[in-house]
């Protein structure tokens, strides 16, 4: 595995799943890493495992003030932001007949507005630490194969995590004519078996597939 040492990660929905396992993967590699999660409890709990090099902050993707807050803590606590992981996602497992108008703007607000605004909010601060690495910075983006072949059990979850595949391409072509030096890529997980994976609303995730935009 590619070495990590001196890079520092912001992962979403990372409290428990996919998410818990790249930041242990990625303290593995030597990078600092900050797990965001409204699971609060459970979120202090998977650092308290992961030792001095990771930290938690709580992280509503949804919320453009605790994605501030969130990358203030990054900073504050090592100094800059090398990596970005946009994993937090909802799954409603509902029929097009069977999803209510709530259902669908909470689905959206996850899926899609999650990952604006942690791109949007992090690109500061991936774009200065980019300046003073020969690699660049990164920005990793959770879609699902869902997204690229359809999934015959919830269409619109389909409908998000394509847009996300979309927008990850877009956003690569975007930082490459203004030379930004950020790489941005989509992750394509199928069905995972994770402690959430059962759980309606709620999605795992691991990485069976990658879309290299950039």
């Amino acid at each position: 595995m590619n070495r990590l040492d001196g890079k520092v990660a912001l992962i979403s929905g990372a409290a428990r799943g996919i998410g818990a396992e790249t930041a242990r993967l990625m303290l593995e590699a030597g990078a600092k890493v900050v797990i965001g999660d409204v699971l609060d409890e459970r979120g202090r709990e998977t650092v308290r495992g992961l030792g001095d090099a990771a930290l938690y902050a709580h992280l509503d993707v949804t919320a453009e003030a605790d994605w501030n807050a969130a990358i203030a803590a990054v900073r504050d606590r090592f100094g800059k932001l090398d990596i970005l992981l946009n994993n937090a996602g909802l799954f409603l497992g509902k029929d097009i007949e069977n999803v209510s108008l709530d259902e669908w703007h909470r689905l959206c607000a996850v899926n899609l507005t999650g990952v604006f605004l942690g791109t949007k909010l992090a690109l500061p601060a991936l774009r200065e630490a980019a300046q003073t690495s020969p690699a660049g910075s990164a920005i990793v983006n959770l879609a699902s194969t869902a997204g690229i072949v359809g999934s015959t059990q919830d269409p619109l979850y389909s409908m998000t995590k394509g847009g996300v595949t979309l927008f990850t391409k877009s956003a690569a072509l975007e930082f490459a004519r203004k030379g930004y030096k950020i790489r941005v890529n989509s992750m394509h997980p199928g069905t995972i078996d994770t402690d959430q994976g059962d759980r309606e609303g709620e999605v795992g995730g691991s990485v069976v597939g990658v879309a290299l935009s950039y």
